[in-house]
């Protein structure tokens, strides 16, 4: 017979009021319980709307910490400034050995084969056309390629987190990624836009993750859930975090899973297993599965991408540490072959570093 899961609701504000619920061996952080901190906008459950709200609120954010962006992709911008300097003085009689040139500044910055080909023909065609007639008119030409490429394909780079609370959001990825640390900041942004937030640490094969994510819920004022007994099933704690989340009236659920390997079946399986099991807990759960990739890593992420997606089928992406890396181009190239959006960018250490993509901003960021 099956022995039941213990778990542990760690308070980093106010012990909730339960209403006769009866959580196991509850038991409250170190922290000194204090009032939680006043929400912009009321939030109840009776509310319509509230998460269209949530995302335009967050969206809005994004365009108002545009330099964030900018500086973030600073590395990238740098490699394509030569673009700049090819088209000052370009004619036509340069074109062949400008667009070669412009071709493998693309490369170096991780566009990818196939996207630089097709970028660089596309150019090469209105150049001939006499469309393009000056270095201007192809640096403008080619940032709106790069755009079209980014929204084409993918629109939906807002959290799609539907109607109905709480909303479920899994995070996935390998480890080294930066998966826990991008949980922790999403918690953060979307607790500062009046969002009431549960984490679940999902996580039950890394023995410090369910201490790193309590730093992150001390940090961010957010309440966890973790499992008291060790190698407890990743299904069972995520399923017990969202019936909590749904009994106590949390908005969101932030589930945190095991890294892992793309490669290794059984565990890949077993995420399989976690999303079965917060889709029997709320109708439709979860509203979000996203895939958390190292941006250091450039090109070589898309094969996690593609066995993740086959296995769970991810919605979104989290570039994280692109700050450190001049490989920003595949960006672009994991949203054209996958058709995957980019929901989130990693651009720094800091907790407000996690920024919600804004494909034009991204462009103007690596374009300067």
């Amino acid at each position: 017979m099956a022995s039941t899961t213990h778990l542990s609701l760690i308070s980093k504000l106010s012990q909730p009021q339960h209403h006769g619920l009866v959580i196991p061996q509850t038991r409250m952080s170190p922290l000194t319980a204090t009032r939680p901190a006043t929400y912009r906008f009321k939030c109840s459950a009776s509310q319509t709307g509230f998460f269209t709200r949530l995302g335009r609120l967050i969206k809005e954010k994004a365009k108002s910490d545009v330099e964030k962006i900018f500086s973030g992709f600073s590395k990238t911008r740098d490699n394509l400034a030569v673009i700049d300097e090819l088209l000052l003085y370009w004619n036509l009689a340069d074109t062949d050995r400008v667009l070669d040139e412009l071709e493998e500044a693309l490369l170096v910055s991780d566009f990818g084969p196939r996207i630089t080909t097709k970028i660089v023909e596309s150019l090469r065609e209105d150049i001939i056309a006499g469309k393009l007639k000056s270095g201007t008119e192809i640096k403008e030409a080619l940032k709106k390629s790069v755009l079209d490429l980014l929204t084409q394909k993918a629109t939906k780079t807002e959290l799609q987190l539907g109607f109905r609370k709480p909303a479920v959001v899994m995070i996935v990825g390998v480890n080294g990624g930066g998966k826990t640390t991008s949980l922790g900041k999403l918690a953060y942004r979307l607790k500062n836009e009046g969002a009431k937030i549960l984490i679940a640490a999902g996580d039950t094969f890394r023995a410090a993750a369910s201490d790193q994510l309590e730093i992150w819920a001390e940090r961010t004022g957010c309440e966890i859930v973790v499992a008291e007994k060790e190698n407890a099933k990743a299904s069972s704690v995520l399923s017990q975090a969202v019936k909590q989340g749904k009994e106590l009236g949390f908005d969101i659920v932030l589930c945190d899973t095991s890294g892992r390997l793309h490669t290794n079946y059984s565990l890949m399986e077993e995420l399989i297993a976690c999303k079965k099991a917060v889709g029997k807990v709320v109708s439709g759960a979860p509203n979000e599965i996203l895939l958390v990739l190292d941006g250091t890593t450039g090109l070589n992420m898309l094969p996690q991408a593609r066995e993740f997606n086959e296995v769970v089928g991810i919605t979104g992406l989290v570039l994280t540490k692109l700050d450190g890396s001049a490989r920003g181009g595949c960006v672009v190239s994991v949203v054209d072959e996958l058709g995957i959006p980019v929901k989130f960018v990693g651009v720094g250490e800091g907790v407000e570093d996690l920024q919600p993509f804004d494909a034009e901003a991204f462009v103007n960021a690596i374009f300067s």
